[in-house]
């Protein structure tokens, strides 16, 4: 099976998605479960199953949706949570982690799919796919439920590396910006950089050349650059993707889901607390559930791997089967759009200072 293979049904082109079925907290029924939910509504998608083929044959078999469309590869042990990313570099082959991995590098799949450990995913992706031409440092990126009428925003990184010099912000820019395009079919994306205040002289000596070089970059680039923002901006609609280091933005959206979660309990208690405000939860429950739906976390589970040759899309531990299918509904994405090929002629095609050339467009004369 290729990253692009015939439906021998229909004669369609698939877009194989490669699978990591064994990580996560929820287990294979979860996974499969999403790949059904994934299969019904996307009739071009392919998957190859990575994980101990005697738990997966009967956990498929009863899915007639993937009948035809799914690969099991047998992959007897798994990475778990506590392993420490250079334990599994060394000793993680023959893991489903490892194997899911192998089929994006071997151009069987256009992206990979995992739930498991973030440090050993991003330590062996790096090591078996290896980093894009003038990428330092890889970034995690993630959508941020805003103000913007696509609903999102981008931010990265958010725990790749906790440090990042000026030239790896203005990377993460323009790997942000691409994501953006391509994501969320932004054509001139927005981008700030994350600081402690608006005002340029502030922060420190990284974050001002950084932003020098992303205001160049944007002169020639496919995006506008708004320049410093603050932690109030990540969800608003001045901008559509958010820069900054990985310690910063993994402390950012730590603290964003912790806060929803008190908000979702103080909510239920104080509808639940009285007879009185039980019937006002009853009259307001439309709204509500319009209100769920738009910060359900679910929607947006995905962290991409930018910088990376190879699509990688990270799923939290604990998502159930709505929130995995939303990682490979991202992931499906990514890599019909050539996503990939654009940010490597994106990033390929910047100069020393970031600055990108003219002839910097994709085959069809668009930028990444």
């Amino acid at each position: 099976m290729s990253e692009r293979s015939n439906d021998q049904t229909t004669g369609a082109r698939r877009i194989v998605v490669s699978i990591d079925a064994m990580s996560g907290d929820r287990g294979p029924s979860a996974v499969v479960a999403a790949m059904v939910h994934s299969a019904e509504k996307n009739p071009a998608i392919g998957f190859i199953v990575h994980g101990d083929e005697a738990v997966l044959s009967p956990l498929l078999a009863r899915r007639k949706t993937l009948e035809g469309r799914c690969e099991i590869r047998h992959a007897p042990r798994v990475v778990t949570m506590e392993e420490k990313p250079s334990h599994v570099v060394r000793h993680g082959q023959g893991t489903s982690m490892w194997g899911a991995i192998e089929s994006v590098r071997l151009g069987e799949a256009g992206a990979v799919v995992s739930c498991g450990n973030t440090g050993a995913l991003m330590a062996l992706s790096m090591i078996r796919l290896r980093r894009l031409p003038g990428v330092t440092r890889p970034a995690i990126a993630v959508l941020w439920p805003s103000r913007n009428p696509q609903g999102f925003n981008v931010m990265l990184d958010v725990g790749a590396d906790i440090r990042a010099e000026a030239q790896d912000l203005l990377n993460f820019a323009m790997m942000g910006a691409s994501y953006a395009r391509n994501g969320l079919n932004l054509e001139r994306p927005r981008i700030g950089l994350l600081n402690v205040g608006t005002e340029e002289h502030k922060g420190r000596a990284e974050l001002k050349a950084a932003h020098d070089l992303i205001q160049v970059a944007a002169h020639d680039g496919q995006f506008d650059f708004v320049g410093f923002v603050e932690g109030g901006d990540i969800p608003s609609d001045r901008v559509d993707v958010i820069v900054t280091d990985g310690f910063t933005g993994n402390v950012a959206i730590k603290t964003g889901e912790g806060t929803a979660r008190m908000i979702s309990d103080f909510l239920r208690e104080a509808f639940s607390a009285t007879p009185l405000s039980r019937i006002a939860a009853l009259l307001a429950l439309t709204s509500l559930r319009r209100m769920q739906k738009r910060i359900d976390p679910r929607r947006v589970n995905g962290g991409v791997f930018l910088g990376l040759n190879g699509t990688v899309v990270k799923s939290h531990g604990s998502a159930d089967d709505t929130g995995i299918s939303a990682a490979i509904k991202l992931a499906f994405q990514l890599a019909e759009s050539g996503f990939l090929t654009r940010l490597a002629a994106r990033l390929a095609s910047s100069g020393p200072a970031g600055q990108s050339r003219p002839e910097d467009t994709d085959n069809n004369g668009g930028g990444a």
